[in-house]
């Protein structure tokens, strides 16, 4: 959670986030504040290489 500005006006909102961990349970990767809409997107590309 986290504090968020919506209509001018401070709310405690959901910051969503990925995180990626391998096999072995090491992390990977964190992305913070993710768009939902390209961030499928983004994890393909990320996980192709």
């Amino acid at each position: 959670m986290r504090n968020k500005s919506m209509f001018g006006k401070t709310v405690l909102g959901v910051e969503r986030s990925t995180f990626l961990i391998d096999e072995e349970g090491i992390l990977k990767k964190i992305y913070r504040k993710v768009s939902v809409q390209n961030h499928i997107e983004e994890l393909i590309n990320f996980l192709s290489k």
